[in-house]
C-alpha cells in the first residue's frame, strides 16, 4: 500500500498540476492545514532537478501568502479560530510566553521557527495574536521559508538520484522517519 501512495505522490510530482497543488498545500499549511509541503516539494524536485528553484521559489512565496492568513486569524479571529488551532496542537499552554516573547525577539522566533518541524502555522497565528510588525513579519517569513526550501531544494538537486535510490529502497523506513519528524515537532513544541 506505502508503494502505491508512493507511487502516486511522484505520478502527482511529475504532472502539469504539481505545481499548483504544491502552492495550495504550502499556502494552507502555513494557516490551517497538518501537512507540510515537502510531501510534495520532495517528489517534486527529485521527479524534476532542473525546476528545483522554481518549485522552492513558489513553496516559499505561497507559504509566505499562506502565513498572512495566519496572522490574519491571530489577530481578528483568535477567540474563534486561532484559539482552537492552537489547542489543537496542544499549544495554549505555551501562548502566553511565546506572546511575551514576541516583543523582544519577534523576528528571531519566526525565522528560527520557520526552519524547524513546529508547525508554521502556529508561529503564524501567533504574531498576529500579539499584533507583531506586519512587514518585520513578512521579512521574517520570507527569510525563514526561503531559507528551508531553498536549502531542501539544494541538497535534492545535489544528491537527487541518491536521494531517490535511497526513498525508493527503504521506502518504510523513509516514511517512519517522515511521521517521527512530524510527531517530533509536535512533542518539541508540547515541551518548549
Amino acid at each position: 500500500m506505502l508503494d502505491r501512495v508512493y507511487s502516486r505522490a511522484v505520478a502527482l510530482a511529475a504532472s502539469d498540476q504539481a505545481i499548483w497543488v504544491m502552492a495550495a498545500v504550502s499556502f494552507a499549511e502555513s494557516s490551517f492545514f497538518p501537512l507540510p509541503p515537502d510531501i510534495l516539494l520532495i517528489p517534486m524536485i527529485l521527479s524534476q532537478p532542473r525546476r528545483a528553484w522554481l518549485i522552492a521559489a513558489v513553496c516559499t512565496v505561497s507559504s509566505v501568502l499562506g502565513g498572512f492568513v495566519g496572522y490574519a486569524i491571530g489577530y481578528f479571529l483568535f477567540d474563534t479560530v486561532g484559539r482552537p488551532v492552537l489547542e489543537f496542537y496542544g499549544a495554549m499552554d505555551k501562548y502566553e510566553t511565546l506572546r511575551a516573547a514576541f516583543a523582544q525577539w519577534g523576528s528571531w522566533i519566526i525565522i528560527l521557527k520557520g526552519l524547524t518541524p513546529i508547525p508554521f502555522k502556529l508561529v503564524t497565528i501567533a504574531s498576529g495574536v500579539a499584533q507583531f510588525d506586519l512587514v518585520a513579519f513578512a521579512l521574517a517569513s520570507l527569510i525563514s521559508r526561503s531559507l528551508r526550501f531553498f536549502l531542501l531544494a539544494a541538497l535534492l538537486w545535489w544528491f537527487g538520484d541518491a536521494v531517490r535510490e535511497f526513498i525508493e529502497r527503504r521506502l518504510m523506513l523513509v516514511t517512519a522517519a517522515f511521521a517521527a519528524a512530524l510527531v517530533g515537532g509536535f512533542v518539541v513544541l508540547h515541551y518548549l
